[in-house]
């Protein structure tokens, strides 16, 4: 079904629909037309947390070898950064904490499909602005800024993506038509609602409303009033006329996406980081630096800053460097005194044992951590977001977790929306855009012990709202659609 004529009832111009296929014949060009081939799914253990959660990844195979029942759930994604992997993740933890199997189905990892060829050069290009944006200034404000604020918020955009997500179609065939399929990326989304699946959830990331997170056909989701009003009235998406907006059957706000595991814990932890702000317990900081490498400058002079007070024991440090060991090699040329901290790589067992005995025990020092599979960097993060007073982040979709946070600058226009959540709900500070608003940022938290407590409070009150439940009511959406 054509999806790229007409989004929402709201016809395209034929200059727009043959740009889109002209972007579609462009990646044929580059990457082949699979769509005459006949692919095969079996599925597999998820590294690193399929032994947690039961999760099980789906592969390509030469013959089909996975059974699905009522219990069954798709959740969808790509590596694009961190963010989707995380929000998948938050997916797959509270489909286990329901009682469902959930099935990890990665466009990316299918090698050698046009899918995936397309998607990886995709990645590739993201990374690489994100990288440049950081060290030029100027292509940050005339390219990068106003490509992921404004240049994604065009229906026109849209209509490409949709014309482009009917090459993914070849990967989806092994899936019952009326699956609960759950996206945390459009692209999975859109690929899947071309492949004629009829129980297509799409999750949004973005607080900022941009149509390149649209799915029509899907039910989509997202994580706060302001973005279900923005995205219901496809706000902005066309400069020239006000839009058809989106039927009331096709958004709906859920809350946050978060993990079982955090969301259970949000009380006690809570109660931890309060006890030792008033006790006088060093800080504990958890740095989080992303896939691409981008802000390394901003988190060594903060590192920097905080080396004093470390040795002091009056701060710890956490970081984590994903799936870049270069990045951590590159910092410790910049401080030499990284060079005695406390490594805990490619072991996540370990990495979860340090994170469930930091709860309630002593910690002192720095310690980074890093590993080669790329749910193990991920879920690092998410293990040592229940250990740390402080997490230090980019606004991106770590401002929705319930942790008291220190907004970085952004990394791309869009991004800001996600800080500006954070500080209305008070669980996390505004978007210190200069080193100067950083410094002295951390200047107070590490001396005034009322932040954390003040942050804290506004966690447990957003818990109570059930502002952190979004993960659990997509599940329970898509599986009702299914009945």
């Amino acid at each position: 079904m054509d999806r790229s004529s007409v989004i929402f009832g709201n016809k395209m111009s034929p200059a727009v629909i043959r740009r889109a296929e002209k972007t579609q014949q462009g990646f044929i060009d580059k990457y082949g037309d699979d769509r005459g081939m006949t692919y095969h799914l079996s599925s597999v253990p998820a590294p690193a947390i399929g032994d947690v959660w039961g999760v099980r990844q789906l592969v390509l195979s030469d013959e089909t070898d996975v059974s699905f029942d009522e219990k069954s759930v798709i959740i969808g994604n790509i590596r694009m950064g961190f963010g989707h992997y995380r929000i998948s993740m938050a997916l797959v933890s509270a489909a286990h904490a329901l009682g469902y199997d959930p099935y990890w189905f990665d466009l990316m990892s299918f090698r050698d499909t046009t899918a995936s060829k397309i998607i990886a050069g995709q990645n590739e290009l993201y990374s690489l602005g994100s990288r440049i944006s950081q060290k030029s200034k100027v292509f940050n404000k005339a390219v990068w800024e106003p490509v992921n604020s404004e240049g994604f918020r065009k229906l026109d955009y849209n209509c490409s993506d949709q014309k482009t997500a009917e090459l993914f179609t070849p990967v989806y065939a092994d899936l019952p038509r009326d699956i609960p399929f759950i996206a945390a990326h459009v692209y999975p989304a859109q690929g899947a609602v071309h492949a004629g699946l009829t129980d297509v959830v799409n999750v949004i990331p973005d607080n900022w409303p941009m149509a390149l997170h649209l799915a029509e056909g899907s039910l989509h989701t997202v994580q706060t009033p302001g973005a279900y009003l923005g995205y219901r009235a496809l706000r902005g998406m066309d400069k020239k006329r006000i839009l058809k907006p989106m039927p009331e059957d096709s958004i709906v706000y859920t809350g946050h996406y978060i993990d079982h595991e955090i969301v259970s814990n949000i009380e006690a932890d809570c109660e931890r980081r309060i006890r030792r702000a008033r006790n006088g317990g060093a800080r504990r900081y958890l740095l989080t630096i992303g896939g691409a490498g981008a802000q390394r400058e901003i988190y060594s002079a903060v590192i920097k800053r905080l080396i004093p007070a470390v040795r002091k024991g009056k701060a710890v440090l956490l970081i984590n460097v994903g799936d870049h060991a270069n990045v951590w090699e590159e910092l410790k040329q910049d401080l030499p005194y990284l060079s005695g901290a406390t490594e805990h790589f490619d072991d996540i067992g370990e990495i979860r044992t340090f994170a469930d005995d930091a709860l309630d025990g002593e910690i002192s020092g720095i310690h980074a951590f890093c590993n080669k599979d790329i749910f193990a960097a991920v879920w690092s993060t998410n293990l040592l977001l229940r250990c740390c007073d402080i997490l230090m982040t980019k606004p991106g979709e770590l401002s929705f977790y319930p942790v008291p946070k220190l907004m970085i600058r952004r990394v791309g226009g869009h991004e800001a929306w996600g800080a500006i959540r954070a500080a209305e709900i008070g669980d996390g500070t505004y978007e210190c855009s200069s080193m100067d608003e950083i410094m002295s940022m951390l200047r107070m938290i590490q001396k005034c012990p009322d932040i954390i407590e003040t942050m804290c409070g506004y966690i447990l009150s957003a818990h109570r709202e059930g502002i952190y439940n979004g993960a659990y009511k997509v599940i329970e959406l898509a599986a009702k659609r299914r009945s």
